[in-house]
C-alpha cells in the first residue's frame, strides 16, 4: 500500500491566465507562488493551486452551478464569518452561487470561478 502524506496541489484549466489569478487573488485572497509561462502557482496557507492556460477550452456551462452536488469540485474550509464575507462579495461582483446547503455539522456555499471550474466553500459549525 502507498501512504500518502497530504495533496501536495491541485491543478485547474482555465481560459484566461491573468484574468483567473486576478480572480484568485483578489476574490478568494490567494497569493502568487510562482509563474511559469502558461500556468501560475497560488497558495492559501498550505494548499497550492495550479492554473494552465487552455485558451480552447469551451464556453463554461453555468447550469451546473444550478445542481451542484455530486459534481466533480475542490472545497476550501472558511469560518462562519468568512462564510458570510463570501456570500455578500460573490453577490457584489455577479459570481454564480448556489443557494447555501445546510448539512447539519457544516454549511456549504458552491460558486464558480470565471472558467466554470466548480468550487465550494464550506464551514464547520464548533
Amino acid at each position: 500500500m502507498i501512504r500518502l502524506r497530504h495533496l501536495d496541489h491541485f491543478g485547474l484549466h482555465v481560459r484566461d491566465l491573468a484574468r483567473a489569478e486576478r480572480f484568485y487573488t483578489e476574490v478568494l485572497g490567494m497569493t502568487v507562488q510562482a509563474r511559469f509561462g502558461d500556468q501560475v502557482l497560488l497558495r492559501v496557507n498550505d494548499t497550492v493551486l495550479a492554473l494552465f492556460e487552455k485558451p480552447e477550452l469551451p464556453p463554461p456551462d453555468p447550469a451546473i452551478i444550478q445542481n451542484p452536488l455530486g459534481k466533480g469540485h475542490h472545497a476550501f474550509q472558511v469560518s462562519a464569518e468568512d462564510f458570510e464575507v463570501a456570500r455578500r462579495r460573490f453577490r457584489e461582483v455577479g459570481i454564480p452561487t448556489h443557494d447555501p446547503i445546510d448539512w447539519g455539522d457544516h454549511d456549504c456555499l458552491y460558486f464558480l470561478d470565471p472558467d466554470g471550474n466548480l468550487l465550494e466553500l464550506i464551514s464547520y459549525r464548533s
